[in-house]
């Protein structure tokens, strides 16, 4: 008996997967899209205690990535982005409260010109008696669309400001918008971070991968137990050379290691819901009926719980 309830334990740990949770604004509802009220911070806390989840720094599953390890599935990070006053004001009150860790983004441009919404570098560094402080990109760009001119400028600009009033060189970048493509990753590993986080939403696990990990955003209507109910789906996309081309969609390519799974719920923006659609030998295959010529695209697979998400963003400045 014993030894099956070991075997159950090690299996649980080989599938455990964790969350990034992203937060922006705290008790603003002037911006409904991105805040959340510190009544219901509260009650994500509650939850996460209540069901036995670990609240862990962000370091912790970037090491463990890092050394090839293992991620136990009810580990969570919890993350800030942009450094708006609200979090300063009334979202750290509760972090600290709970003594949760955390990592606060900074859009560094807005600090360090003391944009009015936006927290000045002073209260940033009274932050680090709490979380941790990483970087958010200088101007908050829409960086897909920058040559590469301006791209390199901004992580220049952005990380010389950053050491300048911090004191250290930030090891960990998050995306403005979540946007971003090859010419955006390689370029910000250039620059000698860590770990890269998107906005995609989904699940982290040991097979993710350190230079692309998913943050879920929570504000006041996300449905908490929705969220922690994604799992890590290891997925391959492959896309047509005429997209690649065009950075128009005509056809996509998911291959994934479930070779049992027939059946998948597929999302691509434009749809109200995930739709169900056929997968066969581990591959989901879909032409479109008419190509899809949009600035941003979100598209997200799921088997059983298991998701993979992309969201692709076209480079202006390179489209034939």
């Amino acid at each position: 008996m014993r030894y099956i309830l070991a075997l159950l334990l090690i299996f649980n740990f080989i599938l455990a997967d964790a969350h990034i949770f992203v937060y922006h604004r705290f008790d603003d509802p002037r911006h409904k899209s991105s805040n959340i009220s510190t009544k219901i911070l509260r009650k994500h806390f509650d939850y996460f205690i209540l069901n036995g989840y670990t609240v862990v720094p962000l370091s912790k599953i970037v090491e463990r990535l890092k050394n090839g390890e293992e991620i136990p599935k009810k580990w969570i990070a919890l993350v800030i982005d942009d450094g708006y006053k609200s979090f300063y004001y009334r979202g750290l009150p509760v972090f600290a409260e709970y003594n949760f860790p955390f990592t606060l983004f900074v859009y560094v441009e807005a600090s360090s010109k003391r944009y009015g919404d936006y927290m000045n570098f002073d209260q940033i560094k009274e932050v680090l008696k709490f979380g941790d402080v990483q970087y958010h990109s200088y101007a908050h760009p829409h960086m897909v669309g920058l040559n590469d001119e301006k791209l390199t400028q901004d992580f220049n600009d952005g990380v010389a400001t950053f050491e300048k009033y911090m004191g250290y060189k930030p090891k960990y970048f998050a995306y403005p918008y979540g946007e971003y493509d090859q010419k955006v990753l390689d370029k910000a590993k250039s620059f000698g971070f860590e770990a890269l986080l998107n906005q995609n939403s989904g699940a982290v696990s040991g097979k993710s991968d350190r230079f692309d990990l998913y943050r879920t955003p929570l504000k006041d209507e996300t449905e908490l137990k929705v969220a922690l109910a994604d799992e890590y789906l290891d997925a391959e996309w492959t896309f047509s050379e005429f997209y690649k081309k065009s950075q128009i969609l005509d056809e996509i390519s998911i291959k994934f290691d479930d070779l049992n799974a027939t059946k998948a719920k597929f999302f691509i923006t434009g749809q109200r819901d995930y739709v169900k659609m056929p997968v066969k030998n581990g591959v989901f295959y879909y032409k479109f009926p008419r190509p899809l010529d949009r600035y941003k695209t979100r598209i997200s697979l799921k088997i059983g719980k298991k998701t993979t998400t992309k969201i692709l963003v076209k480079d202006i400045n390179n489209v034939e």
